[in-house]
């Protein structure tokens, strides 16, 4: 069950804690300018990586931006304890996924949680915004079209939606990013009402 508006665990510059979930599209770069506007916001935040984003961005560059260890795999040092999913879901306010992938989205449609981006998702009970981006023939094939529908209809997830732009393909098409202010202002408006503020 969802926790009541209001009922968040403020950080202490008086935001919310908030998990930056990135996941492998070409467009996980930007989920730098992400993290530093939350940030600058008065947010916590904690990045999870699914292991085909840190074959594009370091884990180190979040590590630096945030001041916070990055959590890249499910399975951690046998020196430390605790399952590191359900301690960041019993953390979190908000999870945001920036940019999410097909394959990730068909996962957490599907109840498949096979590694940390995806289990982190399951456990979470808060509210989760998804900002797509990939090729446009991925983003309009009917998998991926019956996926987002279905997320759709669930009451605490939220989508960014993708826009027309120039694809990694070079061709120029909907599948791009939104806008980075977009899912910046987006995250930030539902960490508000999570932690019960006005919108």
């Amino acid at each position: 069950m969802s926790r009541a508006p209001g009922n968040s665990r403020m950080s202490g510059q008086g935001g919310v804690n908030i998990i930056l979930g990135v996941t492998g599209s070409i467009a996980a770069y930007k989920a730098a300018s992400v993290l530093r506007a939350l940030m600058a916001r008065g947010h916590a935040v904690r990045v999870v990586m699914t292991e085909a984003s840190q074959r594009l961005v370091s884990p180190n560059t979040f590590r630096s931006l945030s001041g916070e260890p990055v959590t890249t795999a499910l399975f951690i040092e046998e020196t430390q304890v605790g399952l590191q999913h359900i301690e960041l879901a019993e953390w979190v306010d908000v999870l945001a996924v920036a940019p999410a992938t097909a394959n990730f989205i068909g996962k957490v449609a599907n109840g498949i949680a096979d590694e940390i981006m995806s289990c982190t998702w399951m456990a979470c009970d808060c509210p989760k915004l998804l900002a797509p981006a990939m090729n446009d023939r991925m983003w309009l094939s009917p998998p991926v079209q019956r996926n987002c529908d279905y997320l759709r209809s669930l009451a605490d997830v939220h989508f960014v939606d993708p826009v027309e732009g120039k694809l990694a393909s070079g061709k120029h098409a909907v599948g791009h990013l939104a806008p980075v202010e977009e899912v910046i202002e987006r995250i930030h408006r539902l960490a508000l009402a999570a932690g019960g503020k006005d919108v």
